[in-house]
């Protein structure tokens, strides 16, 4: 591990239990998550009023592909866990 690495701030644990990201734990973090929610819910419900489902179909899964790529880049290193020390 790099210098940099070590200093790096967290946004996104990783879940205790599973694969992923848990609630963000800064307020960096929090933000990101209510703008995603906010972007995400509204523009689909904007799409799909106005007739355009496909288009709301690919924009949620655009506006979570980001939202993904920065936990990846700003939360701990993914991979499966179970409880405190096992990690498979």
């Amino acid at each position: 591990m790099s210098h940099d690495e070590s200093k790096k701030t967290i946004w996104f644990p990783a879940k205790k239990y599973g694969i992923g990201w848990g609630l963000p734990v800064t307020w960096q973090g929090w933000l990101v998550l209510a703008l995603y929610l906010i972007l995400t819910i509204s523009g689909i419900w904007y799409l799909d009023n106005t007739g355009h489902g496909l288009f709301a179909i690919v924009y949620a899964l655009l506006t979570t592909a980001i939202f993904v790529w920065i936990c990846w880049i700003k939360g701990e290193p993914p991979g499966w866990r179970w409880g405190e020390g096992r990690r498979k």
